[in-house]
């Protein structure tokens, strides 16, 4: 079994340093150890941990938090233990200059989930299955974004991505089956990625001083990334389908699904695990 180790780096979002270590446990889902006045203080990576999306940049992460830690964009580490088979694990934290109460950001390292699934000691095993019993459907009407289930005796997500014409992105999908091998060869390594026109606008409000179009995918007009190359054709939907994954396992154990998701993000993948949890009780 691999031994765990360090990965360090910085936040897409703070841009401060910081670092985790992954530990696979046999219980006890998947919870974040955060440093605190008082000792370790543990947030669990569940839905009813999620923090509302507020601020200018709100629902562009996954962040969770209780009364004296938060932990913020955890969408990454998450689907890499999602696509790994790992529901049980301790990811542990430490930020050198995190002043009391601060957040800790989960480093962005490449944008992807990558080395996240390299550091993992363990990459399979058992994990808590849930079955769907009935379609369950929610969409934004103002954008017309949905994610809906289906029933199905196989794990099937699929992410479809749709741009305005002129945005550089042509229309794209990706599919995961739930293997890992799958995730680890064509998920993993797809990075988080913007147009260039957010690119410029986010610079000018002062955001991402501390990255280049080398640390993250920046896409122009005419569909090229700037100083960068693509890994896969349909890198966006990939990535996308990433984030998907990610916040799902927010629910605590695999969902037995044939999910289709399009043009939805992380706020409206928040509203489809509560609904589900609802639903089931």
């Amino acid at each position: 079994m691999k031994q765990s180790r360090v990965i360090a780096g910085r936040g897409l979002f703070t841009g401060r340093e910081a670092s985790i270590t992954i530990t696979p446990t046999k219980a006890g889902g998947i919870v974040f150890a955060v440093p605190s006045q008082i000792g370790e203080y543990f947030v669990p990576a569940t839905i009813d941990a999620v923090l509302p999306a507020t601020g200018p940049l709100g629902g562009r992460s996954t962040n969770v938090g209780g009364l004296i830690a938060t932990v913020h964009t955890i969408e990454h580490v998450m689907a890499a233990l999602a696509g790994s088979s790992v529901w049980n694990a301790i990811v542990r934290l430490a930020a050198p200059s995190t002043k009391p109460n601060e957040p800790i950001e989960i480093p962005i390292l490449d944008g992807s989930a990558k080395d996240f699934v390299e550091a993992i000691p363990t990459q399979s095993g058992e994990f808590p299955v849930g079955m769907l019993q009935e379609v369950v459907r929610v969409e934004d009407p103002a954008t017309g974004a949905f994610i809906e289930a289906r029933p199905s005796d196989r794990l099937r997500y699929r992410y479809e991505l749709s741009y305005p014409s002129g945005s550089g992105i042509d229309d794209q999908h990706a599919e995961w089956d739930g293997e890992p091998d799958q995730f680890r060869r064509e998920i993993a390594p797809a990075r988080t990625f913007c147009l260039e026109r957010e690119a410029v606008a986010m610079k000018a409000a002062g955001l991402f001083a501390h990255l280049t179009p080398r640390d993250m995918l920046v896409i122009t007009p005419d569909g090229r990334p700037i100083d960068n190359e693509l890994r896969f054709e349909n890198e966006p939907a990939r990535h996308k389908l990433l984030d998907l994954i990610g916040d799902l396992a927010l629910l605590g154990g695999r969902l037995i699904a044939d999910v289709r998701a399009v043009r939805s993000g992380h706020a409206l993948t928040h509203e489809f695990c509560r609904r589900l949890m609802l639903e089931a009780g």
